[in-house]
């Protein structure tokens, strides 16, 4: 609903004038069937008038609540936080979510066990290529971590999928890909996928653990970005190439925990401090031992003085490697003493 901002502002004052409990009641009730015909005098005509745009349902849950009050006091304090969001929007230094609304926000997952049924697969995205994340987590990340216009790294790019939802989001985003023909087809996703907002979505060829930065960043003329997101391969999962300095060909895990102690050295300089690091990643079974990948991981992100904001477990039903292949996982399990990995991790680190 498009309405007139200051008619409701002077509404909502009204409303606070009633001398009863009652007769607020009555005005609301009369005020949620207009909203709801349509027919409120509240909805923007003149077209000089300054507009505020609210979702019918949740207008009229607020007024619902406000109706529910057992005291004219607390009707009055929810009539105050409704035209605090009518006039007054309220957002942090890292994204713009309107804390003044923040009902609205439907979208925004705040728990830390992620269920997700199925991947994104609208506009370009593709679930082809292994190793893919979903969409929606760097969905996630940018609407809690970043704004319109922010810069977003991702030092492991695959097929431009965080690059792919910054473009749909007005963010400016930067990608490093290791092989050449993976990058390639990142940049035809990325190309394919409208860029409303006028971005810069770039996907360079390039070793995560050796590539400059900063030196990236000031060929778009920037010093700094607002956010990184780190997808890395879990360790020897799956081997991505034949590349000796891909991190799925690390002889080891602590080999492989060095490489990213070094990407972490090269991305942590170029990430403005009071932001985000957003890590992804899970753990690996070998030899009869559960390896605790993920926690290892996050602690070589924690010796470089980041400090641990949440750790988020996210489902995942279904597995390229595993694919049309439960029974035989099942009876892996149960002879073997172990549990299916159903889960990952994503780590948010703030830099300090």
């Amino acid at each position: 609903m498009r309405l007139d901002t200051a008619r409701l502002l002077e509404t909502i004052q009204q409303f606070h004038q009633s001398d009863a409990i009652a007769t607020l009641r009555v005005r609301i009730a009369a005020m949620q069937q207009q909203l709801r015909n349509g027919t409120h005098t509240l909805h923007a005509v003149d077209p000089s008038a300054a507009v505020v745009t609210f979702h019918r349902d949740y207008l009229i849950g607020e007024l619902e609540q406000i109706a529910a009050a057992q005291t004219l006091e607390r009707a009055r304090y929810y009539l105050d936080r409704l035209a605090r969001s009518v006039a007054e929007e309220r957002t942090s230094a890292v994204n713009d979510i309107n804390l003044n609304r923040w009902k609205e926000y439907e979208d925004i997952y705040t728990d830390s066990l992620w269920i997700e049924e199925r991947r994104d697969k609208t506009g370009v995205h593709r679930a082809g290529y292994w190793g893919n994340f979903i969409p929606q987590i760097p969905y996630q990340m940018m609407r809690r971590y970043t704004k319109k216009g922010d810069w977003v790294l991702d030092a492991f790019a695959g097929a431009g999928t965080t690059l792919i939802e910054a473009q749909r989001l007005g963010r400016n985003s930067l990608g490093v890909e290791l092989q050449p023909e993976v990058a390639d087809h990142a940049r035809h996703l990325i190309a394919a996928e409208p860029n409303a907002h006028n971005v810069v979505s770039a996907v360079v060829t390039g070793d995560s653990t050796g590539t400059d930065y900063r030196e990236l960043l000031q060929r778009y003329g920037r010093e700094a970005v607002q956010l990184v997101m780190l997808h890395p391969p879990y360790f020897d999962i799956i081997k991505f190439s034949d590349d000796a300095r891909d991190l799925s060909n690390a002889a080891s895990v602590a080999a492989f925990l060095a490489l990213m102690g070094q990407v972490i050295d090269r991305v942590a300089p170029v990430l403005d401090r009071g932001r985000y690091l957003v890590l992804v990643i899970g753990d690996k079974y070998a030899q009869g031992e559960w390896i605790p990948l993920g926690f290892r991981t996050m602690d070589v992100v924690l010796q470089r003085g980041f400090l641990l904001k949440s750790i988020i477990v996210k489902n995942f039903e279904e597995t390229t490697g595993k694919r049309n292949q439960k029974e035989l996982w099942k009876y892996r399990a149960l002879v073997g003493g172990f549990y299916i990995f159903k889960h990952e991790y994503i780590f948010v680190f703030k830099k300090r």
